[in-house]
């Protein structure tokens, strides 16, 4: 374990959600789903705005923190930070960086957050409408690949021929967050339960990899998170979750132009995952709940494997819905619903949902859960994760 570590040192200590839409529908502007969702955190902590002295966020979130500072009455806004990249990568990347300017003396209280207006501004999976394309896309638009799930199922394809995947991993993985949203007041597809025959007669977005049951959702909505320091955290109300270890980064030449990485059919995570046990003294048996981004089933799968929750050899056999779902699943997945079926909030609900595993207030709870793991956005560059862990792993 190094002795360089963010290990115990900071806590989340509130969670706040605004209203999810179904993408385009919000009433409230984008900038308003962020304050909203900002001042549900707050309350949830037992603070109030003016304890807030920091912010971060994502993959390039519009909403700027000196206009947050001057409309929640911010007296001294001493840190502002956005992670860089595209996706969902960020995300653990971001209650990192929060996290270590509070360790670090920069900041007090810091805000992680992510707000998403579809409908104010585009739909975020739909092709760029750039009337002259350069870089990447100069190469690979004139042969129709336009969007994420056709890049990512190029990798994906590949990863499942090399190691006999079938698609029977992916349909779990996808019911799994079904199942949880079921049971989720704040779920989109609450109501709306996904069977077997129901996934499998869904068409095609890139066949042979992607059905539409495979792809998250869009929507409008926003999400935050409060981090304080830990000491701090024992003077508010709500059980603190603690900050165990955290890294982001991503393997050799992953951005390597045109789909030329070294590592073509990986997620991303492989020196990523391993620096985080290091760091951390952990390894994936010592896991009760993950959180794991799902822009598409096929990222989870191998975000799992490269994290070492099973072999590309075991995963017909480790990911089947028993195993990934509550009660009783050993891999208990996305047990809020996740981007699937809760809401597409950028992969921040998951966030969320990691710690209110800690907290015990989960509405799919993993019984006696203390260690919750958040896997951001994968097959993306740069990515990152986190633990959080209860204070008896402390």
């Amino acid at each position: 374990m190094s002795e360089n570590t963010i290990r115990g040192k900071v806590a989340a200590v509130g969670v706040g959600e605004s209203t999810y839409y179904k993408h385009s529908q919000s009433p409230d502007s984008e900038f308003v789903l962020a304050l909203k969702a900002i001042l549900a955190a707050i309350e949830d902590a037992g603070l109030k705005p003016h304890d807030i002295d920091g912010f971060a966020s994502y993959s390039n979130d519009r909403n700027d923190p000196s206009r947050l500072a001057a409309a929640l009455g911010l007296p001294d806004l001493r840190f502002a930070n956005m992670h860089w990249g595209g996706g969902g990568g960020g995300v653990a990347a971001a209650v990192a960086n929060g996290a270590a300017a509070i360790a670090a003396g920069y900041a007090e209280c810091v805000v992680v957050f992510r707000a998403l207006a579809q409908g104010q501004f585009r739909r975020f999976g739909e092709a760029l409408p750039d009337r002259v394309v350069t870089g990447d896309a100069a190469y690979m638009s004139p042969y129709g690949v336009l969007s994420p799930a056709q890049k990512y199922a190029m990798r994906a394809t590949r990863f499942m021929h090399e190691y006999g995947v079938r698609n029977d991993a992916l349909r779990a993985i996808a019911m799994a967050s079904y199942h949880h949203a079921q049971t989720n007041p704040r779920a989109i597809r609450r109501g709306h339960p996904l069977d077997a025959e129901t996934y499998d007669n869904s068409r095609w977005i890139v066949e042979p990899v992607n059905r539409l049951f495979d792809c998250c959702q869009e929507n409008d909505g926003a999400a935050a998170i409060v981090l304080v320091s830990a000491e701090r955290a024992k003077d508010l109300p709500q059980k603190p979750a603690y900050l165990v270890g955290a890294t982001q980064g991503s393997d050799h030449r992953c951005g390597a132009p045109v789909m030329n990485a070294t590592n073509f059919a990986s997620s991303s995570f492989t020196t990523v995952a391993k620096r985080l046990y290091e760091s951390t003294g952990l390894t994936a048996k010592d896991i009760d709940v993950v959180q794991s981004y799902e822009n598409f089933t096929t990222g989870v799968m191998m975000a799992l494997v490269e994290h070492g929750f099973c072999a590309p050899d075991e995963i017909n056999e480790a990911l089947t819905l028993e195993n990934l779902t509550m009660p009783g699943g050993n891999l208990p997945l996305n047990t809020s619903g996740g981007n699937l079926a809760e809401c597409y909030m950028h992969g921040l609900g998951l966030q969320v949902e990691a710690i209110r595993q800690i907290r015990g207030t989960s509405c799919n709870q993993v019984p006696g859960a203390k260690l919750a793991m958040n896997i951001a956005g994968p097959m993306v560059t740069p990515v990152s994760s986190l633990i959080m862990g209860s204070e008896e792993v402390l």
